[in-house]
């Protein structure tokens, strides 16, 4: 019932990590694209397509008004309206491959994902492909749509590819792991994580507790967080430092570290999120709710679903149905793809 958030490894994330850092675009004549990046940044999707369609009226450039029109409605969940603004943008191209391409390209492969066309979604990969073989962000990707498509020799040769091309990024394999325990294949994943261990004699005490993590050896994972953190602590270590206390049984040392660190960090939604999905399964709902509230406020787009729908369960475990029935409506709105939060819904609704 409640949503964790694991990894940022899902085809959404990827793809939004690959371009937003280019959602600013200086120069004259962008001033209402600019301002529409800033609202999508902000999560303001209403904002944002207002201001596109003020950069229309001032003849604005229009590959990149509907590159940010396809961004906001991916926002609220309207994704086949996203794939016409994409597919608009790509048509607004002077003929010159440009980098922007590439990045509609990636945006308009995960509308067609999240309205199940993997065929197309997949096309759009290819096409990527043949314009830059060497992408490996590209060959993680279409992996992915293939395992979906349960076309598993084509996923491991584009996960093959992707690390050969990419043999440094530690946090690929990882999500490479991810997406093939997901599809039922984790003895392959185990095999990636063994490789990056193995041809990679580097890692920080940090990266070598995160392969130790997914790899089920959680003493060792521990112990390498616990080394990790004589160089000061980082959210994404004290998550997993917690984490690995946590499949150790000891669950109270992971909350009180989670509690530690958002006494001193109020900034990471991450730990937020991690401190309430333990304090709902210790049965401390109200300390639960106050955490998903807090990383709630913190606007962070990575994990914003996942903390909406888990305040609204902290509200429903608080036995409050009709203000989890309010929320869970409210976070339906944002995410009208979710299923599983309409049949709870549903629930809520006769309670």
């Amino acid at each position: 019932m409640i949503r964790e958030k694991k990894f940022t490894c899902s085809l959404a994330a990827i793809a939004l990590g690959m371009v937003l850092g280019g959602c600013g675009f200086g120069g004259a004549g962008k001033a209402n694209i600019n301002q529409g990046m800033d609202a999508v940044e902000q999560q303001d999707y209403g904002l944002a397509l207002t201001c596109f369609d003020n950069a229309l009226k001032a003849g604005e450039d229009e590959r990149l008004i509907y590159r940010g029109m396809g961004i906001a409605y991916m926002g609220q969940g309207r994704y086949e309206e996203a794939i016409g603004a994409f597919e608009h943008a790509l048509r607004s191209s002077n003929g010159l491959v440009k980098n922007v391409d590439y990045d509609i390209n990636y945006y308009m492969a995960m509308a067609e994902y999240k309205c199940g066309e993997l065929d197309a979604a997949l096309d759009t990969y290819n096409a990527v492909l043949d314009l830059n073989e060497r992408s490996s962000d590209a060959h993680y990707l279409r992996g992915r749509i293939e395992l979906l498509k349960n076309d598993r020799e084509a996923a491991l040769g584009d996960f093959d590819r992707a690390v050969e091309l990419d043999r440094g990024d530690y946090d690929l394999y990882i999500c490479i792991y991810q997406a093939l325990d997901a599809a039922g294949m984790k003895s392959e994943g185990d095999g990636y994580l063994s490789r990056a261990m193995s041809e990679n004699s580097r890692m920080t005490a940090y990266q070598s507790g995160m392969f130790s993590y997914y790899l089920g050896r959680y003493d060792e994972a521990r112990n390498y967080f616990e080394e990790a953190r004589k160089d000061g602590d980082t959210p994404e270590l004290i998550l997993y430092l917690g984490r690995s206390y946590e499949a150790l049984g000891d669950t109270n040392y992971a909350s009180n570290l989670y509690s530690a660190y958002t006494d001193e960090h109020q900034d990471s939604a991450a730990i937020y999120n991690e401190l309430g999905l333990l304090s709902l399964k210790q049965k401390e709902y109200q300390k639960a709710l106050n955490a998903f509230e807090n990383g709630i406020s913190l606007n962070d787009p990575a994990y914003d679903q996942s903390l909406r729908f888990n305040e609204a369960v902290a509200y429903e475990y608080l036995l409050d149905f009709k203000k989890a029935g309010v929320l869970m409506k409210e976070y339906i709105d944002r995410y009208p793809q979710d299923e599983e939060a309409q049949r709870e819904y549903i629930f809520l609704s006769t309670r």
